[in-house]
């Protein structure tokens, strides 16, 4: 018998090119812990409500009623349920063809669009087309959808922040296409420097690729930057001068930790800098309910827009949409109760603010705690997280730890956040897993355990990090940078 179709052997070769760290060894090894008994603070992935982070109650008991209809019906619903909150179960249901069990057209639901060209609208100042929106499981499906439209093989190249999220490094193994990294200058707080991504582009067009994408992340992850609005320009520029479809993965435009640099979408840039350019350069932005101060992660809630793509390009992102029939309606209706969310006046306004607020003043004090614990341990230096849900620290491995690492087999920042689960529980990211410049090291965590449970965690981490040090340091040169 020769080899069949499903052995490992003759499996196509690109599934087995993917690696996804966020997912990988150290979450494997955390989850045999855990399994053992010992206490796991998965900090590896931004998934709020896992670690404690309560669901607002409006949207909840809105989807609650839409998933249950016959409650509406029940006499004393008003006694359980908001009169706001049944209004708009009502809305969304009158917007379904058959309520939460039935298939929504490909793109999402006609109404559920419509609020989101209106919220983009509010955002930005300028009009947005529903037509030009598709409602996605979650911005990753989005993302994965738009780069199958654009990698046709090896040839093709996508320029990518490193450190990234694998994400990208993942679909675009997966889609056979090439990777073209561009580097985040962490001096500069994970600044972006043009003259680099030049660089980038000529290196891989030297080895023959075809640079057709350029992916931001805004704000950064695993980094927690947020791009300045010259530097947005600077990079629609370089768009337009290199003829790049622009990826703008806005996930975290709530999640903002400083007021010197607020969100700006990349749509916004663009539509300022006026023509040519903002009539020439193709952009799709992303954005999702898993993030923000609404953490929906499981609910697998996102949307695309699309800016300066061909009507015939839209439509055969249209048909690779309807191969999976629908988005999850669910979801559809947390993405529309996002965008179009209470205002002033509403009977359940005054608890969604207090709830809001109080999730994102906690991360902005947990983001501060956390670069202020990283910062005071030996060797560890990290940037402020100005937005998103990630800390991401530079550990300066002495070189005896390198030395024991490569003993043991294994990455160098591997081997640190291994050993740093099994002594302390804490499961994150080696740096290793998101790319980062050679002979540099560093891990990713999210900030998102409990506040009052990041005290300890930091000091657990600083506790374990110099005895580390110590152990490895020997007569290591301590002026060393």
């Amino acid at each position: 018998m020769g080899l069949k179709a499903l052995d490992y052997e003759s499996m196509n070769e690109n599934v087995k090119k993917v690696q996804y760290a966020v997912r990988g060894e150290l979450y494997l090894r955390a989850s045999e812990l855990q399994k053992e008994g010992k206490k796991i603070i998965f900090t590896n992935v931004g998934n709020p409500h896992a670690l404690g982070q309560k669901p607002l109650t409006f949207p909840r008991q809105v989807v609650a009623l839409c998933q249950a209809p016959f409650l509406l019906d029940d006499p004393n619903v008003g006694l359980i349920f908001p009169a706001d909150a049944i209004a708009r179960a009502k809305h969304y249901l009158s917007l379904t063809s058959g309520g939460l069990g039935a298939y929504s057209d490909s793109r999402g639901i006609p109404g559920v669009r419509k609020e989101v060209a209106e919220f983009i609208e509010r955002r930005d100042g300028y009009p947005s087309d529903p037509e030009l929106i598709f409602l996605t499981d979650g911005a990753s499906k989005g993302v994965m959808q738009i780069l199958n439209c654009i990698i046709r093989g090896q040839g093709d190249g996508v320029l990518v922040p490193v450190p990234q999220y694998p994400l990208y490094s993942a679909t675009i193994s997966l889609f056979g296409g090439s990777l073209v990294p561009y580097y985040l200058e962490e001096t500069a707080n994970w600044g972006l420097d043009i003259n680099n991504l030049r660089e980038s582009v000529a290196q891989a067009r030297f080895k023959g690729i075809t640079v057709r994408a350029m992916v931001i992340i805004n704000p950064g992850n695993p980094t927690g930057q947020c791009l300045s609005e010259a530097n947005l320009r600077e990079i629609l520029n370089f768009c337009y001068q290199e003829n790049l479809v622009l990826l703008g993965d806005e996930v975290y435009q709530q999640n903002i930790y400083q007021d010197e640099r607020p969100f700006i979408s990349s749509r916004k840039v663009l539509m300022d800098m006026g023509p040519p350019i903002s009539k020439e350069v193709q952009l799709i932005s992303f954005h999702t309910v898993s993030k923000g101060y609404w953490g929906e992660c499981g609910q697998r809630g996102g949307y695309f827009e699309m800016t300066n793509i061909p009507p015939k390009t839209v439509d055969e992102i249209y048909k690779i949409a309807s191969i999976s029939l629908s988005p999850n309606v669910p979801a559809q209706i947390f993405m529309g109760l996002m965008v179009n969310p209470l205002k002033p006046g509403d009977v359940s306004y005054d608890q969604y603010v207090r709830e809001s607020k109080g999730i994102l003043e906690s991360l902005r004090r947990r983001a501060r705690i956390m670069t202020d614990g990283f910062n005071s341990c030996k060797n560890v230096v990290c940037n402020f997280t100005e937005g998103a849900m990630y800390s991401f620290p530079q550990i300066r491995l002495p070189p005896k730890a390198i030395e024991a690492a490569k003993q043991a087999g294994k990455v160098p920042d591997v081997f640190y956040c291994l050993k740093l689960l099994e002594a302390t529980g804490i499961s994150t990211v080696p740096g290793s897993g998101f790319g980062q410049k050679e002979g540099v090291f560093h891990l990713r965590t999210t900030i998102l355990p409990a506040e009052e449970d990041m005290p300890e965690i930091m000091s657990s981490f600083k506790k374990f990090n110099d005895e580390f040090m110590a152990q490895y340091e020997d007569n290591w040169n301590h002026s060393r940078m």
